[in-house]
């Protein structure tokens, strides 16, 4: 009984041991040796955006190395997407940015436009994304230009049609002009 108590306690005195060992190894103990590039965010939800539209964002990044960053290229995953970056080296310890701008014009649905940034970094290539939804135009319109009567009718007009929507909670009619 005492040499399987002293055996479970030596497995689990090893374990931890080795577990702890593995954790502090992982952790940078300073700044990378050469260029390093950290972002303040890799992913942007511009949320939602008619077609048609367009979102603009700055990555905000900072070189965390202990060279100067020099960013060479950034590849979009589609044509729609327009990169702009700091083209001066980062020393270290100074921050830098890339403007992605996106047009929305022919997309529909979700959306997830990634670039990828090519640099001196000592990790190699990183990306980030602009991600949302693409909604159609006509539908948006609709929700937004609603509005009440005195009556309880909610009237709402879209592209010179009239839409007129009568009832109270639980049942509705629907009645369309054109």
């Amino acid at each position: 009984m005492k040499k399987t108590l002293l055996l479970a306690l030596s497995l689990t005195a090893a374990a931890f041991t080795t577990s702890h060992a593995q954790t502090a190894a992982t952790k940078p103990l300073g700044p990378v040796a050469g260029p390093a590039i950290t972002f303040e965010e890799v992913k942007y939800d511009f949320g939602s955006v008619v077609a048609g539209g367009t979102v603009d964002h700055t990555f905000k990044f900072k070189n965390t190395g202990t060279a100067p960053l020099i960013i060479s290229n950034i590849g979009v995953s589609c044509g729609c997407t327009t990169p702009e970056w700091t083209k001066a080296p980062v020393l270290p310890g100074k921050t830098g940015t890339i403007a992605a701008h996106f047009n929305s014009t022919g997309k529909m649905g979700m959306q997830n436009k990634v670039l990828t940034i090519e640099s001196n970094a000592a990790a190699g290539s990183t990306t980030v994304s602009l991600v949302g939804e693409v909604k159609e135009a006509a539908a948006t319109a609709m929700t937004t230009s609603g509005a009440m009567t005195t009556s309880g009718d909610v009237k709402m007009k879209d592209d010179g049609n009239k839409t007129k929507i009568k009832g109270d909670a639980g049942k509705m009619k629907a009645k369309m002009k054109n």
